[in-house]
Protein backbone atom coordinates (compact mmCIF):
# COMPACT_ATOMS: atom_id res chain seq x y z
CA UNK A 1 0.00 0.00 0.00
CA UNK A 2 1.37 3.40 -0.96
CA UNK A 3 0.17 6.95 -1.53
CA UNK A 4 -0.37 7.95 -5.16
CA UNK A 5 1.66 10.89 -6.46
CA UNK A 6 0.58 11.16 -10.10
CA UNK A 7 -3.09 10.35 -10.65
CA UNK A 8 -5.08 9.99 -13.86
CA UNK A 9 -8.77 10.86 -13.58
CA UNK A 10 -10.56 8.99 -16.36
CA UNK A 11 -13.94 10.63 -16.95
CA UNK A 12 -16.34 8.29 -18.75
CA UNK A 13 -19.55 10.30 -18.28
CA UNK A 14 -22.30 9.42 -15.84
CA UNK A 15 -24.49 11.45 -13.53
CA UNK A 16 -21.55 13.09 -11.75
CA UNK A 17 -20.81 15.33 -14.75
CA UNK A 18 -24.24 15.52 -16.37
CA UNK A 19 -26.02 18.76 -17.25
CA UNK A 20 -29.72 19.40 -17.80
CA UNK A 21 -31.02 19.27 -21.39
CA UNK A 22 -34.57 19.55 -22.79
CA UNK A 23 -34.71 15.73 -22.72
CA UNK A 24 -33.35 15.41 -19.18
CA UNK A 25 -29.89 14.91 -17.71
CA UNK A 26 -27.23 13.96 -20.26
CA UNK A 27 -23.43 13.50 -20.29
CA UNK A 28 -21.44 16.72 -20.74
CA UNK A 29 -17.79 17.54 -21.35
CA UNK A 30 -15.69 20.16 -19.63
CA UNK A 31 -15.65 18.41 -16.27
CA UNK A 32 -11.95 19.09 -15.68
CA UNK A 33 -12.55 22.84 -15.41
CA UNK A 34 -15.45 22.30 -13.00
CA UNK A 35 -13.39 19.91 -10.90
CA UNK A 36 -10.40 22.25 -10.70
CA UNK A 37 -12.63 25.19 -9.82
CA UNK A 38 -14.33 23.27 -7.02
CA UNK A 39 -11.11 21.88 -5.54
CA UNK A 40 -9.46 25.30 -5.78
CA UNK A 41 -12.15 26.71 -3.50
CA UNK A 42 -11.71 24.04 -0.80
CA UNK A 43 -9.25 24.82 1.98
CA UNK A 44 -8.89 21.12 2.83
CA UNK A 45 -8.99 19.69 -0.69
CA UNK A 46 -6.85 16.60 -1.29
CA UNK A 47 -3.36 17.61 -2.39
CA UNK A 48 -2.09 15.37 -5.17
CA UNK A 49 -1.06 15.86 -8.77
CA UNK A 50 -3.73 14.80 -11.27
CA UNK A 51 -4.64 15.03 -14.93
CA UNK A 52 -8.05 14.34 -16.44
CA UNK A 53 -8.79 12.42 -19.62
CA UNK A 54 -12.26 12.27 -21.17
CA UNK A 55 -13.39 9.09 -22.85
CA UNK A 56 -14.95 9.49 -26.28
CA UNK A 57 -17.88 9.26 -26.37
CA UNK A 58 -19.00 10.24 -22.89
CA UNK A 59 -21.74 7.87 -21.77
CA UNK A 60 -24.78 7.60 -19.65
CA UNK A 61 -23.65 4.31 -18.11
CA UNK A 62 -26.95 2.70 -19.11
CA UNK A 63 -25.31 2.60 -22.57
CA UNK A 64 -22.10 0.91 -21.36
CA UNK A 65 -21.06 -2.07 -23.52
CA UNK A 66 -18.16 -4.52 -23.68
CA UNK A 67 -16.21 -2.37 -26.14
CA UNK A 68 -16.38 0.47 -23.63
CA UNK A 69 -14.85 -1.80 -20.97
CA UNK A 70 -12.05 -2.56 -23.40
CA UNK A 71 -11.55 1.14 -24.15
CA UNK A 72 -11.30 1.88 -20.42
CA UNK A 73 -8.81 -0.94 -20.00
CA UNK A 74 -6.70 0.41 -22.87
CA UNK A 75 -6.75 3.95 -21.45
CA UNK A 76 -5.74 2.73 -17.99
CA UNK A 77 -2.88 0.56 -19.24
CA UNK A 78 -1.58 3.40 -21.41
CA UNK A 79 -1.81 5.82 -18.49
CA UNK A 80 0.34 3.51 -16.36
CA UNK A 81 2.83 2.15 -18.87
CA UNK A 82 3.24 5.17 -21.18
CA UNK A 83 2.31 8.26 -19.17
CA UNK A 84 3.70 7.00 -15.86
CA UNK A 85 0.63 7.49 -13.68
CA UNK A 86 0.74 5.53 -10.43
CA UNK A 87 -3.02 5.45 -9.84
CA UNK A 88 -6.26 5.83 -11.82
CA UNK A 89 -9.61 7.22 -10.70
CA UNK A 90 -12.52 6.33 -13.01
CA UNK A 91 -15.59 8.60 -12.90
CA UNK A 92 -18.53 6.49 -14.02
CA UNK A 93 -22.32 6.41 -14.02
CA UNK A 94 -24.00 4.36 -11.31
CA UNK A 95 -26.30 2.16 -13.43
CA UNK A 96 -23.43 -0.10 -14.52
CA UNK A 97 -20.73 1.02 -12.09
CA UNK A 98 -20.62 -2.39 -10.37
CA UNK A 99 -20.50 -4.16 -13.74
CA UNK A 100 -17.54 -2.09 -14.93
CA UNK A 101 -15.73 -2.46 -11.60
CA UNK A 102 -16.08 -6.24 -11.85
CA UNK A 103 -15.03 -6.39 -15.50
CA UNK A 104 -11.99 -4.18 -14.90
CA UNK A 105 -11.01 -6.33 -11.90
CA UNK A 106 -10.41 -9.20 -14.34
CA UNK A 107 -9.16 -7.13 -17.29
CA UNK A 108 -6.47 -5.50 -15.12
CA UNK A 109 -5.16 -8.54 -13.22
CA UNK A 110 -1.58 -7.85 -12.16
CA UNK A 111 -1.65 -4.09 -12.89
CA UNK A 112 0.89 -2.64 -10.42
CA UNK A 113 -1.18 0.42 -9.42
CA UNK A 114 -4.53 0.98 -7.69
CA UNK A 115 -7.66 1.71 -9.73
CA UNK A 116 -10.68 3.24 -8.02
CA UNK A 117 -14.15 3.86 -9.47
CA UNK A 118 -16.68 6.38 -8.19
CA UNK A 119 -19.68 8.39 -9.33
CA UNK A 120 -22.72 10.04 -7.83
CA UNK A 121 -26.47 9.80 -7.57
CA UNK A 122 -26.94 13.53 -8.28
CA UNK A 123 -24.91 15.73 -10.65
CA UNK A 124 -22.10 17.93 -9.38
CA UNK A 125 -23.60 21.32 -8.59
CA UNK A 126 -27.13 20.05 -7.95
CA UNK A 127 -28.54 21.02 -4.52
CA UNK A 128 -27.61 18.40 -1.93
CA UNK A 129 -25.51 16.42 -4.42
CA UNK A 130 -23.23 13.63 -3.30
CA UNK A 131 -20.90 14.22 -6.26
CA UNK A 132 -18.14 16.31 -4.69
CA UNK A 133 -18.22 14.26 -1.49
CA UNK A 134 -17.67 11.03 -3.42
CA UNK A 135 -14.99 12.56 -5.64
CA UNK A 136 -13.04 14.16 -2.78
CA UNK A 137 -13.41 11.01 -0.71
CA UNK A 138 -11.97 8.97 -3.56
CA UNK A 139 -9.06 11.40 -3.97
CA UNK A 140 -8.41 11.13 -0.23
CA UNK A 141 -8.13 7.34 -0.57
CA UNK A 142 -5.28 7.81 -3.04
CA UNK A 143 -3.59 10.23 -0.63
CA UNK A 144 -3.84 7.76 2.23
CA UNK A 145 -2.68 4.82 0.12
CA UNK A 146 -4.47 1.98 -1.64
CA UNK A 147 -3.68 -1.63 -2.42
CA UNK A 148 -3.12 -2.48 -6.08
CA UNK A 149 -6.21 -3.77 -7.83
CA UNK A 150 -9.69 -2.43 -8.59
CA UNK A 151 -11.94 -1.00 -5.90
CA UNK A 152 -15.06 1.13 -5.73
CA UNK A 153 -15.60 4.15 -3.47
CA UNK A 154 -19.10 5.40 -2.76
CA UNK A 155 -20.80 7.22 0.14
CA UNK A 156 -17.79 6.84 2.42
CA UNK A 157 -17.31 3.13 1.72
CA UNK A 158 -14.31 1.50 0.08
CA UNK A 159 -15.64 -1.63 -1.62
CA UNK A 160 -14.06 -4.57 -3.44
CA UNK A 161 -14.31 -4.16 -7.20
CA UNK A 162 -15.83 -7.56 -7.92
CA UNK A 163 -17.92 -8.12 -4.79
CA UNK A 164 -20.13 -5.04 -5.06
CA UNK A 165 -23.67 -4.54 -6.37
CA UNK A 166 -26.01 -1.59 -6.70
CA UNK A 167 -28.87 -2.20 -4.29
CA UNK A 168 -30.72 1.14 -4.29
CA UNK A 169 -31.83 3.35 -7.17
CA UNK A 170 -32.25 6.62 -5.23
CA UNK A 171 -30.42 6.56 -1.89
CA UNK A 172 -26.86 7.89 -1.63
CA UNK A 173 -25.68 4.60 -0.08
CA UNK A 174 -26.58 2.83 -3.31
CA UNK A 175 -23.78 0.25 -3.30
CA UNK A 176 -22.87 -2.57 -0.95
CA UNK A 177 -20.69 -5.64 -0.85
CA UNK A 178 -23.15 -8.52 -0.65
CA UNK A 179 -22.56 -10.96 2.25
CA UNK A 180 -21.95 -13.98 0.07
CA UNK A 181 -19.71 -16.91 0.98
CA UNK A 182 -16.10 -16.41 -0.15
CA UNK A 183 -13.26 -18.81 -0.81
CA UNK A 184 -10.18 -17.72 1.11
CA UNK A 185 -7.29 -18.80 -1.10
CA UNK A 186 -6.27 -16.95 -4.23
CA UNK A 187 -4.86 -18.69 -7.28
CA UNK A 188 -1.11 -19.20 -6.80
CA UNK A 189 -0.22 -17.57 -10.11
CA UNK A 190 -1.97 -15.65 -12.88
CA UNK A 191 -0.73 -16.62 -16.38
CA UNK A 192 0.19 -13.95 -18.91
CA UNK A 193 -2.87 -14.93 -20.96
CA UNK A 194 -5.05 -13.53 -18.16
CA UNK A 195 -2.89 -10.55 -17.19
CA UNK A 196 -3.60 -6.88 -17.86
CA UNK A 197 -1.49 -6.81 -21.04
CA UNK A 198 -3.62 -9.52 -22.69
CA UNK A 199 -5.88 -8.11 -25.38
CA UNK A 200 -9.51 -9.23 -25.41
CA UNK A 201 -12.27 -9.55 -27.94
CA UNK A 202 -16.00 -8.97 -27.40
CA UNK A 203 -17.90 -12.10 -26.34
CA UNK A 204 -21.57 -12.97 -26.90
CA UNK A 205 -22.80 -13.46 -23.33
CA UNK A 206 -26.24 -13.78 -21.77
CA UNK A 207 -27.87 -13.94 -18.33
CA UNK A 208 -31.01 -15.98 -17.75
CA UNK A 209 -32.89 -16.27 -14.45
CA UNK A 210 -34.56 -19.53 -13.50
CA UNK A 211 -38.22 -18.94 -12.67
CA UNK A 212 -41.43 -20.97 -12.32
CA UNK A 213 -42.62 -21.29 -15.90
CA UNK A 214 -39.21 -21.33 -17.57
CA UNK A 215 -39.53 -23.55 -20.65
CA UNK A 216 -36.88 -25.47 -22.51
CA UNK A 217 -37.77 -23.45 -25.62
CA UNK A 218 -36.95 -20.21 -23.82
CA UNK A 219 -33.44 -21.46 -23.14
CA UNK A 220 -33.10 -23.07 -26.56
CA UNK A 221 -33.93 -19.79 -28.32
CA UNK A 222 -31.33 -17.97 -26.26
CA UNK A 223 -28.59 -20.59 -26.55
CA UNK A 224 -29.18 -21.04 -30.28
CA UNK A 225 -28.65 -17.32 -30.89
CA UNK A 226 -24.86 -17.66 -30.93
CA UNK A 227 -24.30 -17.23 -27.20
CA UNK A 228 -20.75 -18.22 -26.16
CA UNK A 229 -21.32 -17.99 -22.42
CA UNK A 230 -24.37 -18.11 -20.15
CA UNK A 231 -24.84 -17.01 -16.54
CA UNK A 232 -27.79 -19.02 -15.21
CA UNK A 233 -29.33 -17.46 -12.09
CA UNK A 234 -30.47 -20.45 -10.08
CA UNK A 235 -32.56 -20.77 -6.97
CA UNK A 236 -30.91 -20.95 -3.54
CA UNK A 237 -27.87 -23.19 -3.53
CA UNK A 238 -27.96 -23.85 -7.26
CA UNK A 239 -31.24 -25.57 -8.05
CA UNK A 240 -33.76 -25.30 -10.86
CA UNK A 241 -36.49 -27.26 -12.69
CA UNK A 242 -34.51 -30.50 -12.70
CA UNK A 243 -37.54 -32.68 -13.48
CA UNK A 244 -37.85 -30.96 -16.87
CA UNK A 245 -35.86 -33.37 -19.02
CA UNK A 246 -36.23 -31.23 -22.13
CA UNK A 247 -34.68 -28.27 -20.32
CA UNK A 248 -31.79 -30.38 -19.05
CA UNK A 249 -31.17 -31.66 -22.57
CA UNK A 250 -31.05 -28.09 -23.93
CA UNK A 251 -28.35 -27.20 -21.38
CA UNK A 252 -26.40 -30.40 -22.02
CA UNK A 253 -26.53 -29.92 -25.80
CA UNK A 254 -25.29 -26.34 -25.49
CA UNK A 255 -22.32 -27.41 -23.38
CA UNK A 256 -21.50 -30.20 -25.84
CA UNK A 257 -21.21 -27.69 -28.67
CA UNK A 258 -18.95 -25.38 -26.67
CA UNK A 259 -21.15 -22.93 -24.77
CA UNK A 260 -19.72 -22.17 -21.33
CA UNK A 261 -22.43 -22.10 -18.65
CA UNK A 262 -22.03 -20.96 -15.05
CA UNK A 263 -24.50 -20.95 -12.18
CA UNK A 264 -24.97 -18.21 -9.59
CA UNK A 265 -27.52 -17.92 -6.81
CA UNK A 266 -30.44 -15.52 -7.04
CA UNK A 267 -30.15 -14.95 -3.30
CA UNK A 268 -28.26 -11.85 -2.10
CA UNK A 269 -26.64 -14.03 0.57
CA UNK A 270 -25.29 -17.52 0.04
CA UNK A 271 -23.48 -19.60 -2.52
CA UNK A 272 -23.96 -22.30 -5.14
CA UNK A 273 -23.34 -25.79 -3.70
CA UNK A 274 -24.73 -28.26 -6.21
CA UNK A 275 -24.36 -31.26 -3.86
CA UNK A 276 -26.91 -29.97 -1.36
CA UNK A 277 -29.93 -31.11 -3.39
CA UNK A 278 -30.52 -33.71 -6.07
CA UNK A 279 -32.00 -30.91 -8.17
CA UNK A 280 -28.64 -29.12 -8.06
CA UNK A 281 -26.73 -32.27 -8.97
CA UNK A 282 -28.92 -32.78 -12.03
CA UNK A 283 -28.21 -29.25 -13.21
CA UNK A 284 -24.48 -29.70 -12.69
CA UNK A 285 -24.58 -32.89 -14.77
CA UNK A 286 -25.60 -30.84 -17.81
CA UNK A 287 -22.24 -29.03 -17.73
CA UNK A 288 -22.97 -26.07 -15.47
CA UNK A 289 -20.00 -24.72 -13.49
CA UNK A 290 -20.56 -23.34 -9.99
CA UNK A 291 -19.77 -19.66 -9.49
CA UNK A 292 -19.73 -20.21 -5.73
CA UNK A 293 -20.68 -16.96 -4.01
CA UNK A 294 -19.91 -14.70 -6.95
CA UNK A 295 -22.23 -11.84 -7.77
CA UNK A 296 -23.98 -11.51 -11.12
CA UNK A 297 -21.61 -8.68 -12.06
CA UNK A 298 -18.50 -10.70 -11.15
CA UNK A 299 -19.66 -13.83 -12.99
CA UNK A 300 -20.40 -11.83 -16.14
CA UNK A 301 -17.12 -9.92 -16.00
CA UNK A 302 -15.08 -13.06 -15.37
CA UNK A 303 -16.74 -14.93 -18.25
CA UNK A 304 -15.95 -11.99 -20.50
CA UNK A 305 -12.30 -11.83 -19.43
CA UNK A 306 -11.71 -15.58 -19.82
CA UNK A 307 -13.52 -16.19 -23.10
CA UNK A 308 -12.43 -12.83 -24.48
CA UNK A 309 -8.80 -13.85 -23.97
CA UNK A 310 -9.34 -16.70 -26.43
CA UNK A 311 -9.35 -19.57 -23.92
CA UNK A 312 -11.21 -22.70 -24.94
CA UNK A 313 -14.15 -23.73 -22.78
CA UNK A 314 -12.26 -26.38 -20.81
CA UNK A 315 -9.46 -23.97 -19.88
CA UNK A 316 -11.93 -21.18 -19.12
CA UNK A 317 -13.89 -23.48 -16.80
CA UNK A 318 -10.74 -24.39 -14.88
CA UNK A 319 -9.82 -20.76 -14.32
CA UNK A 320 -13.42 -19.80 -13.56
CA UNK A 321 -13.42 -22.13 -10.56
CA UNK A 322 -10.28 -20.49 -9.14
CA UNK A 323 -10.23 -17.34 -7.05
CA UNK A 324 -8.35 -14.83 -9.24
CA UNK A 325 -8.75 -11.59 -7.31
CA UNK A 326 -11.05 -12.26 -4.38
CA UNK A 327 -14.25 -12.62 -6.39
CA UNK A 328 -15.27 -16.09 -5.21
Amino acid sequence: MRAVKNLLVLYTGGTIGMLETPEGLAPAGGFEARMREYLGQQAKAPQLQWALQEMNPLLDSANMQQHNWLAMRDAIVEAVEVAGHDGVLVLHGTDTLAHSAAALSFLLLGLPVPVLLTGSMLPAGAPGSDAWGNLCGALRQFELGLEDGVQLYFHGQLLHGCRTSKLRSEAFDAFAALPRHRDSELAAEIPATLGYRQLRQPVNLAIMPVFPGLHAEHLRALLDSGVQGLVLECYGSGTGPSDDQALLEVLHSARQRGVMMVAISQCPEGTVVFDTYAAGNRLRATGLVSAGGMTREAALGKLFALLGAGLDVEAAERWFELNLCGER
